[in-house]
Protein backbone atom coordinates (compact mmCIF):
# COMPACT_ATOMS: atom_id res chain seq x y z
CA UNK A 1 0.00 0.00 0.00
CA UNK A 2 1.35 3.44 -0.86
CA UNK A 3 2.22 6.05 0.96
CA UNK A 4 -0.22 8.37 -0.29
CA UNK A 5 -3.12 6.35 -0.15
CA UNK A 6 -2.12 5.20 3.53
CA UNK A 7 -2.27 9.18 4.18
CA UNK A 8 -5.66 9.17 2.64
CA UNK A 9 -7.21 6.86 4.33
CA UNK A 10 -5.55 8.36 7.09
CA UNK A 11 -7.41 11.78 6.89
CA UNK A 12 -10.70 10.39 5.94
CA UNK A 13 -10.54 7.93 9.10
CA UNK A 14 -9.92 11.44 11.27
CA UNK A 15 -12.87 13.27 9.49
CA UNK A 16 -15.31 10.23 10.41
CA UNK A 17 -13.35 10.20 14.05
CA UNK A 18 -13.97 13.42 14.63
CA UNK A 19 -17.82 13.70 13.65
CA UNK A 20 -18.96 10.80 15.55
CA UNK A 21 -18.64 7.88 17.76
CA UNK A 22 -15.11 6.21 16.77
CA UNK A 23 -16.46 2.49 18.05
CA UNK A 24 -19.06 3.28 15.96
CA UNK A 25 -17.21 3.96 12.52
CA UNK A 26 -14.96 1.16 13.34
CA UNK A 27 -18.26 -1.41 13.48
CA UNK A 28 -19.79 0.71 10.66
CA UNK A 29 -16.74 -0.05 8.24
CA UNK A 30 -16.77 -3.79 9.78
CA UNK A 31 -16.69 -6.56 7.29
CA UNK A 32 -20.23 -9.26 8.06
CA UNK A 33 -19.70 -12.20 5.81
CA UNK A 34 -16.96 -13.59 8.16
CA UNK A 35 -19.07 -14.24 10.40
CA UNK A 36 -22.22 -15.53 11.91
CA UNK A 37 -23.78 -13.82 15.83
CA UNK A 38 -25.67 -15.30 18.47
CA UNK A 39 -25.95 -12.49 20.28
CA UNK A 40 -27.51 -11.86 23.95
CA UNK A 41 -27.34 -14.98 25.63
CA UNK A 42 -27.60 -15.17 29.56
CA UNK A 43 -24.95 -16.16 31.53
CA UNK A 44 -26.44 -15.26 34.83
CA UNK A 45 -29.18 -13.65 36.25
CA UNK A 46 -28.14 -9.65 35.80
CA UNK A 47 -29.30 -8.09 32.40
CA UNK A 48 -25.85 -7.54 32.50
CA UNK A 49 -24.48 -11.12 32.43
CA UNK A 50 -25.01 -11.34 28.93
CA UNK A 51 -22.49 -12.65 25.94
CA UNK A 52 -22.49 -12.31 21.81
CA UNK A 53 -20.85 -15.14 20.34
CA UNK A 54 -18.86 -14.80 16.66
CA UNK A 55 -18.36 -18.00 14.82
CA UNK A 56 -16.20 -17.84 11.55
CA UNK A 57 -18.83 -18.78 8.58
CA UNK A 58 -16.17 -22.05 7.92
CA UNK A 59 -15.62 -22.89 11.59
CA UNK A 60 -14.44 -26.50 11.94
CA UNK A 61 -15.41 -28.56 15.16
CA UNK A 62 -12.47 -27.48 16.65
CA UNK A 63 -11.64 -24.32 16.11
CA UNK A 64 -10.14 -21.83 19.47
CA UNK A 65 -12.04 -19.82 21.34
CA UNK A 66 -11.38 -16.56 22.90
CA UNK A 67 -13.46 -14.94 25.62
CA UNK A 68 -13.02 -11.39 25.06
CA UNK A 69 -13.27 -8.51 27.79
CA UNK A 70 -13.34 -4.86 26.61
CA UNK A 71 -12.08 -2.11 28.97
CA UNK A 72 -13.77 1.30 30.15
CA UNK A 73 -12.24 1.87 33.69
CA UNK A 74 -14.81 -0.71 35.08
CA UNK A 75 -17.15 2.15 34.64
CA UNK A 76 -18.62 2.02 30.84
CA UNK A 77 -18.32 -0.38 27.94
CA UNK A 78 -20.60 -2.36 26.38
CA UNK A 79 -20.29 -5.78 24.00
CA UNK A 80 -22.01 -4.26 21.07
CA UNK A 81 -19.35 -1.71 20.40
CA UNK A 82 -16.65 -4.54 20.18
CA UNK A 83 -18.41 -6.49 16.48
CA UNK A 84 -14.97 -5.02 15.15
CA UNK A 85 -12.93 -7.19 17.53
CA UNK A 86 -15.36 -10.23 17.13
CA UNK A 87 -14.96 -10.04 13.33
CA UNK A 88 -11.41 -10.02 12.96
CA UNK A 89 -10.81 -13.37 14.82
CA UNK A 90 -13.30 -14.81 13.52
CA UNK A 91 -11.69 -13.95 10.27
CA UNK A 92 -8.88 -16.47 11.12
CA UNK A 93 -10.64 -18.99 12.45
CA UNK A 94 -11.56 -18.67 15.78
CA UNK A 95 -14.75 -18.41 17.87
CA UNK A 96 -15.10 -15.53 20.32
CA UNK A 97 -17.38 -14.66 23.24
CA UNK A 98 -17.81 -10.82 23.87
CA UNK A 99 -19.01 -10.73 27.14
CA UNK A 100 -20.77 -7.95 28.98
CA UNK A 101 -20.14 -7.35 32.81
CA UNK A 102 -21.34 -5.13 36.07
CA UNK A 103 -20.07 -1.96 36.12
CA UNK A 104 -19.69 0.40 38.77
CA UNK A 105 -21.65 2.49 40.24
CA UNK A 106 -23.45 -1.12 40.82
CA UNK A 107 -20.51 -2.74 41.29
CA UNK A 108 -17.04 -2.20 42.64
CA UNK A 109 -14.03 -4.70 42.60
CA UNK A 110 -14.35 -8.05 42.40
CA UNK A 111 -17.70 -8.52 40.93
CA UNK A 112 -17.16 -8.08 37.72
CA UNK A 113 -13.88 -10.54 38.23
CA UNK A 114 -17.00 -13.06 39.13
CA UNK A 115 -18.97 -12.20 36.28
CA UNK A 116 -15.77 -13.00 34.36
CA UNK A 117 -15.40 -15.96 35.70
CA UNK A 118 -18.98 -17.06 34.75
CA UNK A 119 -18.94 -15.75 31.31
CA UNK A 120 -15.52 -18.23 30.95
CA UNK A 121 -17.63 -21.22 32.78
CA UNK A 122 -20.19 -21.23 30.85
CA UNK A 123 -18.01 -20.91 27.43
CA UNK A 124 -16.15 -23.96 28.89
CA UNK A 125 -19.14 -26.15 29.04
CA UNK A 126 -21.34 -24.53 26.05
CA UNK A 127 -19.19 -23.76 23.29
CA UNK A 128 -18.51 -26.53 21.39
CA UNK A 129 -22.20 -26.18 20.73
CA UNK A 130 -20.89 -23.73 18.57
CA UNK A 131 -18.03 -25.09 16.75
CA UNK A 132 -15.20 -24.85 19.35
CA UNK A 133 -12.82 -26.90 21.45
CA UNK A 134 -13.10 -26.14 25.16
CA UNK A 135 -9.36 -27.24 25.48
CA UNK A 136 -8.26 -24.75 23.17
CA UNK A 137 -9.87 -21.70 25.46
CA UNK A 138 -7.84 -18.30 25.91
CA UNK A 139 -8.92 -15.23 27.75
CA UNK A 140 -8.25 -11.81 26.30
CA UNK A 141 -9.12 -8.35 27.24
CA UNK A 142 -8.06 -4.49 26.43
CA UNK A 143 -7.53 -2.08 28.88
CA UNK A 144 -9.50 -2.58 32.30
CA UNK A 145 -10.65 -5.65 30.45
CA UNK A 146 -7.07 -6.99 30.02
CA UNK A 147 -7.18 -6.50 33.72
CA UNK A 148 -10.12 -8.78 33.81
CA UNK A 149 -8.19 -11.38 31.89
CA UNK A 150 -4.53 -11.19 33.70
CA UNK A 151 -6.64 -11.80 37.12
CA UNK A 152 -8.76 -14.96 35.75
CA UNK A 153 -5.51 -16.48 34.33
CA UNK A 154 -3.14 -15.52 37.18
CA UNK A 155 -5.76 -15.74 40.76
CA UNK A 156 -7.07 -19.05 40.88
CA UNK A 157 -9.84 -17.59 43.39
CA UNK A 158 -12.00 -16.25 40.59
CA UNK A 159 -12.32 -19.64 38.47
CA UNK A 160 -12.12 -21.41 41.78
CA UNK A 161 -15.11 -20.38 42.73
CA UNK A 162 -17.00 -21.59 39.57
CA UNK A 163 -15.84 -24.79 39.51
CA UNK A 164 -12.82 -24.43 36.95
CA UNK A 165 -9.22 -23.35 37.24
CA UNK A 166 -6.93 -21.39 35.50
CA UNK A 167 -5.59 -24.50 34.11
CA UNK A 168 -8.57 -24.63 31.81
CA UNK A 169 -7.14 -21.82 30.36
CA UNK A 170 -4.46 -22.75 26.93
CA UNK A 171 -3.62 -19.12 27.52
CA UNK A 172 -4.44 -15.37 27.74
CA UNK A 173 -4.18 -12.51 26.04
CA UNK A 174 -3.52 -8.45 27.46
CA UNK A 175 -3.39 -5.53 25.48
CA UNK A 176 -2.99 -1.93 27.22
CA UNK A 177 -3.28 -3.47 30.17
CA UNK A 178 -3.28 -2.52 34.13
CA UNK A 179 -1.49 -4.99 36.12
CA UNK A 180 0.53 -3.04 38.78
CA UNK A 181 -1.44 0.20 39.50
CA UNK A 182 -1.16 0.98 43.31
CA UNK A 183 -1.60 3.71 44.75
CA UNK A 184 -4.88 4.54 42.19
CA UNK A 185 -4.18 7.85 40.42
CA UNK A 186 -7.03 7.60 37.93
CA UNK A 187 -10.12 9.16 39.70
CA UNK A 188 -12.36 7.13 38.09
CA UNK A 189 -10.74 4.42 38.70
CA UNK A 190 -9.90 4.96 42.84
CA UNK A 191 -13.64 4.17 43.91
CA UNK A 192 -14.23 0.83 41.72
CA UNK A 193 -11.47 -0.36 44.39
CA UNK A 194 -12.44 1.38 47.93
CA UNK A 195 -8.99 4.18 47.45
CA UNK A 196 -7.02 4.60 49.69
CA UNK A 197 -8.05 1.19 51.05
CA UNK A 198 -7.21 -0.44 47.47
CA UNK A 199 -6.32 -4.17 48.54
CA UNK A 200 -2.85 -5.31 47.22
CA UNK A 201 -4.38 -8.67 46.13
CA UNK A 202 -6.38 -6.92 43.40
CA UNK A 203 -2.59 -6.18 41.02
CA UNK A 204 -2.47 -9.28 38.74
CA UNK A 205 1.30 -8.60 39.48
CA UNK A 206 0.88 -10.33 43.03
CA UNK A 207 -0.60 -13.81 41.62
CA UNK A 208 2.44 -14.43 39.65
CA UNK A 209 3.14 -18.54 39.46
CA UNK A 210 4.89 -21.38 38.00
CA UNK A 211 1.81 -22.68 36.59
CA UNK A 212 0.40 -19.66 35.44
CA UNK A 213 -1.29 -20.18 31.41
CA UNK A 214 1.38 -18.60 28.39
CA UNK A 215 1.04 -15.24 28.08
CA UNK A 216 0.94 -12.88 25.20
CA UNK A 217 1.13 -9.30 26.10
CA UNK A 218 0.88 -5.81 23.70
CA UNK A 219 1.25 -2.33 24.65
CA UNK A 220 1.78 0.99 23.16
CA UNK A 221 5.02 2.66 23.59
CA UNK A 222 2.63 5.91 23.09
CA UNK A 223 0.13 5.17 26.03
CA UNK A 224 -0.58 7.96 28.63
CA UNK A 225 -3.17 6.33 30.27
CA UNK A 226 -1.35 3.15 31.74
CA UNK A 227 2.36 3.08 32.09
CA UNK A 228 3.51 0.44 29.40
CA UNK A 229 6.83 -0.11 30.77
CA UNK A 230 5.47 -0.63 34.87
CA UNK A 231 2.37 -2.64 33.56
CA UNK A 232 3.38 -4.41 30.79
CA UNK A 233 7.29 -4.68 31.55
CA UNK A 234 6.99 -5.43 35.02
CA UNK A 235 4.02 -8.18 34.49
CA UNK A 236 6.46 -9.95 31.51
CA UNK A 237 9.70 -9.94 33.76
CA UNK A 238 7.64 -11.55 36.35
CA UNK A 239 6.04 -14.02 34.52
CA UNK A 240 9.61 -14.99 33.02
CA UNK A 241 11.25 -14.81 36.16
CA UNK A 242 8.56 -17.50 37.41
CA UNK A 243 9.48 -19.79 34.03
CA UNK A 244 6.07 -18.51 32.55
CA UNK A 245 5.92 -18.37 28.73
CA UNK A 246 5.32 -14.80 28.09
CA UNK A 247 5.61 -13.26 24.53
CA UNK A 248 5.81 -9.12 24.59
CA UNK A 249 5.75 -6.32 21.63
CA UNK A 250 5.31 -2.74 21.54
CA UNK A 251 3.89 -0.66 18.67
CA UNK A 252 5.07 2.76 17.95
CA UNK A 253 2.01 3.74 15.44
CA UNK A 254 -0.66 3.38 18.09
CA UNK A 255 -1.47 4.56 21.91
CA UNK A 256 -3.87 3.41 24.48
CA UNK A 257 -7.45 3.51 22.48
CA UNK A 258 -5.75 2.60 18.85
CA UNK A 259 -4.25 -0.49 20.22
CA UNK A 260 -7.63 -2.31 20.04
CA UNK A 261 -8.82 -0.42 17.49
CA UNK A 262 -5.99 -1.67 15.46
CA UNK A 263 -7.52 -5.24 14.98
CA UNK A 264 -10.36 -3.63 12.74
CA UNK A 265 -9.83 -3.84 9.28
CA UNK A 266 -10.03 -0.46 8.65
CA UNK A 267 -6.87 0.19 10.78
CA UNK A 268 -4.85 -3.04 10.49
CA UNK A 269 -1.91 -0.97 9.03
CA UNK A 270 -1.20 0.51 12.32
CA UNK A 271 0.15 -2.43 13.80
CA UNK A 272 -0.06 -6.22 13.30
CA UNK A 273 -2.21 -7.08 16.73
CA UNK A 274 -4.56 -9.97 15.26
CA UNK A 275 -1.51 -10.76 13.39
CA UNK A 276 0.30 -11.30 16.90
CA UNK A 277 -2.97 -12.63 18.75
CA UNK A 278 -3.45 -15.29 15.91
CA UNK A 279 -0.10 -16.65 15.67
CA UNK A 280 0.11 -16.87 19.50
CA UNK A 281 -3.36 -19.00 19.30
CA UNK A 282 -1.90 -20.99 16.88
CA UNK A 283 1.45 -21.55 18.04
CA UNK A 284 0.52 -22.10 21.92
CA UNK A 285 1.70 -25.70 22.77
CA UNK A 286 -0.91 -28.17 24.26
CA UNK A 287 -0.16 -28.31 28.11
Amino acid sequence: MSSKYLQAITLALAALLAACSPIKVLNALTPSNTFTKTAAIAYGDDPRQKLDIYRPVSASQNAPVVVFFYGGSWNSGSKDDYGFVGEALASRGIVVVIADYRLYPQVRYPAFLQDGAHAVAWTYQHIADYGADPKQLYVMGHSSGAYNASMLALDARWLNAVGQAPSMLKGWIGLAGPYDFLPIENPDVKPVFFFPDSPPESQPINHVSHDAPPSLLIASTDDNLVNPTRNTGGLANKLREAGVPVETFYFTKTNHQTLVAAMSKPLRWLAPVLERVTAFINSTPDA
